[in-house]
């Protein structure tokens, strides 16, 4: 099978099921934003401090390919095989958060983003996970459909900054709160 097709040399691509769409379609852009963040999710699971994460990164990389395949599907054919994603997904994230939280100390201000390069890229992945959420709002906004991959998403960023957290501590990096300047 050859990578390169050619039938999106003019600014359009295929819907899963057929229908053409721009590639600046909103549902092009929400699949899009979705599967940037899985890159960076791959990026998050290599850091050496998450040896013993990678399961639950890759089952985290693994339901984005199935939101991908979600937003990626023709509305309009219902007939489609697509996976499906399941409230035990969110259950999944919420427990794993639960468990770093208990290691945790409790948190009295925002918190910078970085202290330590792993540690920036998980709070790179968290932002495009808002991202990917705000693009799946606007597709929501218009066909209704998606409820269940804006609670994922929106519990996904969440364990990424839970994550960036955990990560901060098992690394021995410098947590920096954020202090408002006084005016």
């Amino acid at each position: 099978m050859k990578v390169y097709t050619k039938t999106g040399d003019k600014g359009d691509t295929s819907l899963f099921g057929g229908k053409r769409v721009p590639k600046s379609h909103f549902r092009i852009e929400a699949y899009g934003t979705v599967d940037e963040l899985n890159s960076y999710m791959g990026l998050v699971r290599d850091q050496e401090v998450n040896s013993g994460r990678k399961v639950i990164l890759k089952e985290i990389q693994d339901r984005l390919f199935t939101i991908g395949s979600i937003l990626a599907a023709d509305p309009d054919k219902s007939n489609l095989q697509v996976p499906d994603l399941h409230q035990a997904d969110i259950d999944v994230l919420e427990k794993a958060m639960d468990e770093m939280d208990a290691q945790l100390p409790p948190m009295r201000n925002f918190v910078l983003p970085g202290g330590h390069q792993s540690v920036s890229f998980v709070h790179i992945a968290r932002t495009i996970c808002r991202r990917a959420e705000r693009r799946v709002v606007i597709l929501n906004e218009k066909e209704k459909t998606f409820n269940l991959v804006l609670q994922y998403l929106n519990r996904l960023s969440d364990y990424l900054f839970v994550l960036s957290r955990m990560m901060t501590m098992e690394l021995g990096a410098e947590e920096v709160p954020w202090t408002p300047r006084k005016g």
